[in-house]
């Protein structure tokens, strides 16, 4: 039910979408309350001018980016007993069509942990992550699996976890399939933007985890005042950026983080 209603109220006020409904509410009730449609129309056109434009994205994001790592870890020092890698970097609808392993623009989760798979001989490598669209997917973990196996991963070190729907339920869930013993070391890797939700949602679960961040959308505080080149790129940035603030608010109250903003 979570999963379901998370999804259906981002959907809905996802900040362009929601600014997209404010200019068609307006339009369409232009006539009947005039005074509210004009308030309507310039909110939804403020936003989507502003937001893709100015830095808002970047100075959203920031903060979540620079949480943990400010810039790419090393590794750790001493043994390391696997490497957790969260979804959102496939696209299962994508490569059930088209065959392959399609990824988006969150790819480093995977060519980072290769990269240090083959650094760690020893780990085990864990991919974590079902169906978590609303409308439409499909789930990408055998595909996953063949890619690793292609590039050189033993079949042996590879796990595979493809039921959880989102962030929490990857932490769950993943701790119930390797049953992690005390001394174990597990490295997670997530995109920097969306470390602090899933070290949160991990550490609720009982299974502590070194994170090791990747795939960062700002490359520091500059970005507070670089423009965007377009409209699109700007309001998908502070899109992803919203998006995960409510999550640390709703994971928080909803008993599915260990604190509102986790830190190191």
């Amino acid at each position: 039910m979570f999963h379901i209603a998370s999804k259906v109220l981002f959907f809905i006020f996802q900040p362009s979408n929601f600014a997209v409904f404010l200019l068609i509410a307006g339009l369409v009730g232009r006539r009947a309350w005039p005074r509210a449609a004009k308030g309507m129309i310039v909110a939804g056109l403020g936003w989507i001018v502003l937001a893709g434009f100015l830095p808002i994205g970047n100075a959203l994001i920031l903060p979540l980016e620079e949480r943990f790592e400010s810039h790419q870890p090393a590794l750790p020092q001493g043994g390391v007993t696997g490497i957790i890698i969260l979804g959102g970097f496939e696209d299962g609808w994508v490569s059930a069509g088209r065959g392959g392993l399609a990824v988006n623009e969150a790819a480093e989760r995977l060519t980072e942990a290769v990269r240090i798979a083959r650094l760690l001989p020893d780990a085990k490598v864990v991919f974590t992550g079902g169906v978590g669209d609303l409308f439409e997917g499909a789930e990408a973990g055998s595909a996953v699996r063949k890619y690793l196996e292609d590039v050189g991963i033993a079949p042996d070190r590879i796990v595979i976890e493809n039921a959880s729907r989102d962030t929490y339920e990857n932490a769950i869930f993943t701790k119930k399939l390797l049953m992690p013993k005390p001394h174990d070391r597990w490295l997670l890797i997530t995109s920097g933007y969306h470390m602090p939700r899933a070290i949160g949602a991990f550490r609720q679960a009982g299974f502590n985890v070194i994170p090791f961040t990747v795939d960062f959308r700002t490359r520091d505080a500059g970005d507070l005042f670089r423009p965007f080149g377009n409209i699109a790129a700007g309001l998908q940035r502070a899109d992803l950026a919203v998006k995960e603030w409510i999550g640390l608010v709703a994971y928080r109250v909803t008993g599915r983080s260990s604190a509102l903003f986790p830190g190191p």
